[in-house]
């Protein structure tokens, strides 16, 4: 199926450019009117070529351009950044680098999110931008060996501004149907907004997988293949109202609050068939899964002007969040009744406070130079960050007591107090008009502590002291520019990780192991340096080429371990790593190459990373399971009158075979991924987008792989392509 959807998709992406670019040519000839176009000084600001510190920022308009229902999708099209998992399938990690498990720090309003909390399950509508970081900075947390995505929601205010869009995505496969609203006004000294939206999604799908067993001298021990079919519906809403006043002394107060409720309910059944040698545990499975999560945050912002332009800004913040999960598993083996009748109970309950500060002000003094004295602008701020976090565990697990049956019956509970306090200082300052510094300090130390009736007091202190610096400087042609960064980051162990309960396997094996935290893991330091080289020409031209590298010491992976008869993956600090890479990025209207070009952008962007682990022998030693080498190529287009837009992006990851110990390995397939849209305005209140995602709708195969003297085993599951058509209609009123 996907061979002969390549071609159509090819066909589709073409036809939407031409089609609009005819359908514009066919338009009769109007009277030419003259346009003026004025910009002020706030026009000609560029962050990503002007600010010192490297930031690539995506705007609203770049966000929804495809209609998207999940940042993750508009993550994927983003240069250097990659989602994993499979295309249309939910819980795909976001990557930069090509590196996940927390090397990657995602934030929202500069703040991470809460354990639990899927930033899948955030709509485009409610974002205002997407900030990318690639080189740590002193004001955010320097948890970003990776770099930091920084997620800000709206917070832009316009008189009188209501937006309402209705939503219909529909594959082969699944549904999925949504709402939003968007309104701002302003009154007097007062402002603000309110965005929401809801979501509802269903899908039914079968995954195969295979199994196969060797022996130490590579004969096959077992040969079997399963089939898993889920069912599933989640729904959801988002709600976020933002007030902001304008006090008589030029202070302003912001209250601004998110809210996230979301709901799973499924059902799956495996079935395994043996071909030869020796069979699962439980040949059989059946099972239902219900979930709820509710998170709530709310913080208010007061900023003081000062005098001479220096300002004092104060933030607080509290938050709630809770989850409850139930699952009920039977089993069975050889066609006789269920062996195994599992309930599962867990619930989580969440509190956190934050405060953040910032002091910031500007100061110039005078040096001498030649034919007299210079003036050096400085911008230097510094301030904290600082929270407690409460988090309230328990997972309650039972087995019926059944003829030929081993109950493992568990209450796992807990109850974790995370406190955190970071201090920084930042400066920045022109040291000539092409040369720019900018310089920070921040230090951060995390103080963990958890106890329960299952498990032994956990206590783990870290602190991590961060130098940084970037330096920008602009050659004198006014369009080349070189930016260096140096940079000291870390990742401290999540909480999850630290706790030592135990999450146990239907069917234990070294692919579906156990799992348990390890209490005495230690944050991992990573040294960076990175180096780029931008040209700018034209209006909107860019051409860049960066290099960069990660020494990390602590380095932490699954580790695994056969104990009291089961197999059991833990988290363990094994050496040194290292990681490199390089990206190219281009993007520029058609206009910069040839006079009376269409209005066209064109843009591409191509990474290639590489990895090594110390303690893991060779080949294929890579960090994380790291993306080696992933791209992006991307065309829009629009009608000069504005009336009409379309393009497409093709994403592509590169998958290949990783070790992860001396006995472990994982292996993932090439992803490509081809998207679509077109956008029309059919008056000056109501728009109707189309869009269809992941044409080539291909099969996405994952292996996990095992092999010590006593053997090998490889497990390969295959997640089925699917294309899906969405339908956006958009009202102003």
């Amino acid at each position: 199926m996907s061979i002969r959807l390549t071609p159509v998709a090819a066909a589709l992406s073409l036809c939407f450019v031409a089609g609009a670019a005819r359908a514009q040519a066919e338009r009769p000839k109007q009277e030419e009117m003259q346009k003026v176009e004025i910009k002020g000084s706030a026009a000609k600001y560029d962050a990503r070529r002007d600010d010192t510190a490297s930031k690539t920022v995506v705007n609203s308009e770049e966000i929804q351009k495809y209609g998207d229902t999940s940042v993750n999708d508009v993550l994927k099209r983003l240069p250097g950044i990659t989602i994993g998992g499979a295309p249309g399938r939910n819980g795909g990690e976001i990557r930069m680098r090509g590196l996940g498990a927390g090397y990657t720090q995602i934030l929202i309003n500069g703040e991470r999110a809460p354990a639990g909390f899927s930033i899948e399950s955030l709509a485009p509508e409610v974002i205002e931008r997407i900030e990318v970081l690639r080189a740590a900075s002193a004001e955010f947390s320097t948890q970003s060996i990776a770099g930091t995505i920084n997620i800000v929601l709206k917070k832009a205010l316009k008189a009188a501004q209501h937006e309402l869009k209705f939503s219909q995505a529909r594959g082969g496969k699944s549904s999925s149907p949504s709402m939003s609203l968007q309104m701002s006004d302003k009154r007097d000294g007062m402002s603000y907004s309110f965005g929401g939206n809801a979501w509802r999604y269903m899908y039914n799908r079968m995954t195969p997988t295979w199994e196969d067993g060797a022996d130490a001298d590579g004969v096959p021990s077992y040969a079997r293949a399963s089939t898993w079919r889920d069912q599933g519906r989640g729904q959801g809403f988002n709600l976020s109202p933002r007030i902001n006043w304008a006090l008589d002394n030029g202070d302003t107060v912001t209250s601004q609050t998110f809210l996230n409720w979301n709901t799973f309910a499924s059902n799956s059944h495996g079935r395994t068939e043996v071909e030869f040698g020796q069979g699962p545990d439980y040949d059989r499975t059946d099972n239902t899964y219900s979930n709820h999560n509710g998170f709530g945050r709310t913080d208010l912002n007061w900023v003081h002007k000062l005098e001479e332009g220096a300002k004092f800004d104060l933030k607080a913040a509290v938050s709630t969040a809770r989850s409850t999960a139930d699952s009920l598993q039977l089993a069975g083996n050889h066609g006789l009744p269920a062996t195994l009748y599992r309930t599962v109970h867990s619930d989580s309950e969440e509190q956190g406070f934050s405060t953040q500060g910032k002091y910031s002000t500007p100061y110039t003094f005078t040096r001498a130079a030649e034919g007299g004295a210079e003036a050096v602008e400085h911008a230097l701020s510094m301030g904290w960050d600082a929270g407690v976090t409460q988090r309230d565990d328990s997972r309650v697990q039972r087995d019926a007591d059944l003829p030929g049956s081993s109950p493992i019956n568990s209450d796992e509970g807990f109850t974790a107090k995370v406190t955190r306090l970071a201090l920084y200082g930042q400066d920045e300052w022109n040291i000539t008009p092409l040369w720019s510094v900018y310089t920070g300090l921040r230090w951060e130390g995390l103080d963990t502590r958890a106890d329960g009736d299952s498990i032994d007091a956990v206590q783990n202190r870290s602190s991590v002291f961060s130098p940084l610096m970037q330096t920008l400087i602009k050659l004198p042609n006014k369009k080349d520019q070189v930016r260096l960064a140096l940079t000291r980051t870390y990742k401290a162990p999540s909480t999850a990780a630290l706790i030592p309960r135990k999450f146990t396997s239907t069917n234990n094996s070294p692919t579906e192991p156990d799992r348990r935290g390890n209490p005495n893991l230690k944050p991992e330091l990573a040294l960076g340096l990175d180096v780029s080289f931008e040209h700018y020409w034209g209006d909107g031209g860019l051409l860049s080429a960066a290099a960069s590298v990660r020494r990390i010491e602590n380095y932490t992976h699954q580790g695994l371990f056969y104990e009291d008869q089961r197999w059991v993956s833990t988290a363990i600090n094994d050496g040194r790593a290292e990681t490199r890479g390089i990206e190219l990025e281009a993007k520029f209207p058609a206009s910069v190459l040839m006079d009376d070009a269409p209005k066209l952008d064109l843009r591409a962007s191509i990474s290639r990373n590489w990895s090594r682990v110390d303690s893991v022998p060779g080949p294929d030693n890579r960090l994380d399971q790291q993306v080696p080498l992933s791209a992006t190529l991307g065309i829009d287009y629009k009608t000069p009158d504005g009336q009409m837009s379309t393009g497409s992006n093709f994403s592509f990851r590169n998958g290949g075979l990783a070790r992860l110990s001396g006995t472990q390995g994982g292996y993932t397939s090439v992803r490509r991924d081809l998207d679509v849209y077109a956008l029309w305005k059919l008056d000056q209140q109501n728009s109707l987008r189309v869009a269809v995602s992941n044409l080539l709708a291909q099969d996405y195969t994952t292996e996990s792989l095992y092999n010590d003297a006593t053997g090998s085993i490889n497990r390969t599951t295959v997640a089925s392509g699917e294309t899906q058509l969405r339908i956006t209609v958009e009202t102003r009123f």
